[in-house]
Formats: structure tokens, C-alpha cells, sequence
């Protein structure tokens, strides 16, 4: 799986403006990034008036927007979905997601924590990977602490844990939910797979490979 880490923290502690410092610096060691807000409240992108607004009006339940600099999608749907459903669908072609929020979910945290707004964490301890603080006598055993301003140890620290020596990766979502794996499937998945376009026109040294069966019933 792509490596998901929950950038957390109580309200107006500064977790937008380290995400903000923390992507250039990942970017400019080659890796992607993706990221996902969370947002409890009902958010709206389409406005009255545009086209796009003017076709979901009309009930299309998805609308794509496309230029030759970026692409958007309108999708409804019928509950929230869950992050790794988010995942699944619309970000499989990054190396590493950060979120904001979703502070609920089983995924590896980093806390920002401000004398000004918060003393303690809210993170689970075994989810924690650092904090980041402006307190220096903040002492918590078990996670790595860093300055709000070291941007460049943190992404170290990210690096040599989530994005340094990896595996291949393989994944199997049914339906929206990850399906495990063990690694006798894994390792017949990757080499039938590999096999089986290897041959194929136009395929030189693949590094990012995705095969979806949608299935149509009577």
C-alpha cells in the first residue's frame, strides 16, 4: 500500500501550514505526493452558472472537468466514504499521501502541538510517528520530536521509514475494501501479472501497473 500519513492536531495549530512545508521538500527528493482534506462539514466546488454546475443539476452522477493543466471530478454520493476508499478510487499514482484531519483513522500520525492551543497529544501513542512543537520542554517518550521549522529532519525521518527501501507493492480492493494478501498470493499476483504483459506491444520496464475488472451482471 502507498504510505498514509494523518498530519493532526486541535483546531488552528498549524497543520495546513506544515503540509504546506512539508510537500516541497518531499517533491524535491523525487518522490509524488499526494494529499486529502477532510472536511466535516458539507463543501461545495461547482457553482451555479457553470456549465459543470448546469450538468449535475440535470442528475449526471459524475462530471469531470478537464484543461491541459489539471483535471477535477464531481462525484455524489450516498455516504462518506472512508479514507481508504478515497485512496482506492483517486490517488494510486503517488508515492506517499499526506492528509489533514482524519484523526479517527488507523494511520500513522504527526501531531502538531502549539503551547499556544494544545499540551497534549490526541494522537494513539503507537500511531505517533513525531510531533512537531514549539515547546521545549515538551517530553513524551516513544515519538519523535522535532521544531514546527525543521522541515528537513522531519522529512528525513519520513523517508527512511516510509520511502526508502520499498518493496513492490501490491494491493487488492473489492468493492472499495482492501483485501490482504499474504505473501505466497503477493508473490503469484506480481508474476503472473508481470508475465502476462511483459509481452506485449508498447510495455518497456513497467513501474506502476493497474488492473480493474468492473463486473457487469444481468
Amino acid at each position: 500500500m502507498i504510505p498514509v500519513i494523518s498530519i493532526v492536531g486541535t483546531s488552528d495549530c498549524g497543520k495546513t501550514t506544515l503540509i504546506e512545508k512539508l510537500i516541497p521538500e518531499i517533491i524535491s527528493r523525487g518522490y509524488k505526493v499526494g494529499t486529502i482534506k477532510h472536511d466535516v462539514h458539507s463543501f461545495e466546488i461547482d457553482h451555479p452558472g457553470k456549465d459543470s454546475f448546469r450538468h449535475t443539476q440535470a442528475g449526471a452522477n459524475t462530471v469531470v472537468i478537464s484543461s491541459p493543466a489539471k483535471a477535477a471530478m464531481v462525484k455524489a454520493v450516498e455516504s462518506e466514504m472512508s479514507l481508504d476508499e478515497v485512496i482506492n478510487n483517486y490517488l494510486l499514482d503517488v508515492d506517499i499521501i499526506l492528509t489533514e484531519g482524519f484523526k479517527r483513522e488507523n494511520k500513522f500520525k504527526i501531531e502538531v502541538l502549539r503551547k499556544e492551543v494544545s499540551s497534549a497529544p490526541v494522537s494513539r501513542p503507537e500511531e505517533l510517528v513525531l510531533i512537531a512543537t514549539d515547546m521545549d520542554d515538551l517530553n513524551l517518550a516513544g515519538a519523535a520530536k522535532f521544531d514546527l521549522n525543521d522541515i528537513k529532519g522531519m522529512v528525513n525521518l519520513i523517508e527512511e521509514k516510509f520511502l526508502k527501501n520499498r518493496e513492490d507493492v501490491i494491493s487488492l480492493t473489492v468493492d472499495g475494501k482492501d483485501i490482504p494478501l499474504n505473501e505466497f498470493v503477493r508473490k503469484f499476483l506480481t508474476g503472473a501479472v508481470l508475465g502476462m504483459i511483459s509481452s506485449l506491444h508498447g510495455v518497456n520496464n513497467p513501474k506502476d501497473i493497474m488492473i480493474r475488472i468492473i463486473k457487469k451482471y444481468p
